[in-house]
């Protein structure tokens, strides 16, 4: 979702068929340099991405409802925990149990992420139920992100098609306003951490977008996230003030929206990660060489469900999030040197938004630096 700003700036990429579904932003070091050649030569002509998912055991593929609910239900006792700590706790205990609550709460958009994929459940109206409900809580529709995000799975890393993450070409960035250049410079440039935000507030909410019977899809899960903010809300004012609303909902949520983007972000983005138009696009080199598998600190990754463990997860959206773990062995023991791996830091972040700005076709990346230098 960041930098997201792609799809919700240029809305007029994004296309989406008739049908419901697809098949569619500490300090740490990089474990390994990604190698600059963006494609693996050895299998660029031959690699298939049905291939490499039959390559996968079939255990990763299975759904396990024990482990599944388990996940939901440590992550609801969590989120009950901190919001009592933050009812009982003194003002300096705050900060970390906003944190807490908020990478919580990200866990409950995985679980909804599952559910968008039909991974959580055999059942389609369970995975429905189950994503609605872990959406509410960040008033976040469910059937437009799935819609959405569907198409992503399925254009990975493709020019005029992605809508989580592609670089503007400089063509197009020359041609837009003073302000719109600015805006965009400044969540490429050090506030990718906003951009969540801006990809939830402009896509997600206007069903006449959709079309078919994607738009009472959409409809059904925007009005439900209103109705319950429109119910939620005031009465969480009335009874708490406005710092209540501020405590108990707005900050937490604003901790969500910083994992939303900083994950969607490291995903999706190293300076050598290329991106291809259409007729050049090939599915298994984008699936497989073209995302980003990122370790994060353990308690992130366990209240996160493994997202970050996110090759696998682009090579098959059919695998639970608490099966990625395995899946990536897999595939690290055929293509380890190849799969491109990075630690969560700030140092990394500081890389990614000093110089993955705009695309360029030879070096994939150029720098807003480097843009203006040459004209």
């Amino acid at each position: 979702m960041i930098l997201l700003l792609a799809g919700i700036l240029c809305p007029q990429t994004l296309t989406f068929t008739e049908s419901g579904d697809f098949n569619f932003f500490m300090t740490i070091s990089v474990i390994k340099e990604p190698s600059l050649n963006p494609i693996s030569t050895a299998t660029a002509d031959t690699l298939r991405l049905k291939d490499i998912v039959r390559s996968l055991p079939r255990e990763v593929f299975t759904k396990n409802r024990r482990k599944a609910w388990t996940l939901l239900l440590v992550n609801v006792l969590i989120v009950g925990l901190g919001y009592w700590g933050l009812a009982i706790a003194p003002w300096f205990l705050l900060p970390p149990l906003w944190i807490l609550i908020g990478t919580a709460l990200t866990g409950f958009f995985v679980i909804g992420h599952d559910c968008g994929h039909r991974s959580f459940a055999n059942r389609r109206w369970v995975n429905d139920l189950v994503g609605h409900l872990t959406m509410l809580p960040l008033i976040y529709p469910f059937h437009s992100w799935r819609i959405r995000h569907n198409h992503h799975h399925t254009h990975t890393n493709k020019l005029g098609e992605d809508n989580a993450w592609q670089p503007w070409e400089p063509e197009l960035y020359a041609n837009k306003s003073y302000w719109m250049q600015w805006f965009y410079r400044f969540i490429g440039s050090g506030f990718w951490w906003i951009g969540s935000i801006v990809h939830w507030a402009g896509l997600h909410f206007n069903w006449t977008k959709f079309p078919g019977k994607q738009r009472s899809q959409v409809k059904l899960s925007v009005l439900a996230v209103l109705g319950f903010a429109a119910i939620a809300f005031p009465l969480l004012i009335a009874t708490t003030g406005i710092w209540g609303f501020v405590k108990f909902w707005l900050l937490p949520w604003l901790v969500y929206h910083f994992w939303m983007s900083t994950f969607t972000l490291v995903h999706h983005t190293a300076p050598d990660i290329p991106f291809a138009p259409p007729e050049k696009w090939d599915a298994a080199q984008a699936q497989l060489f073209g995302t980003v598998h990122c370790e994060y600190p353990r308690w992130v990754e366990f209240l996160c469900h493994d997202i970050n463990v996110h090759i696998p997860h682009h090579i098959s959206t059919a695998i639970p999030s608490y099966n990625l773990r395995l899946a990536h062995r897999v595939l690290k023991d055929k293509w380890g040197d190849e799969l491109r791996e990075c630690r969560f830091s700030w140092s990394l972040m500081k890389r990614i938004t000093e110089q993955c700005h705009l695309y360029d076709e030879k070096n994939c990346y150029q720098s807003f630096k480097d843009y203006y230098a040459q004209r």
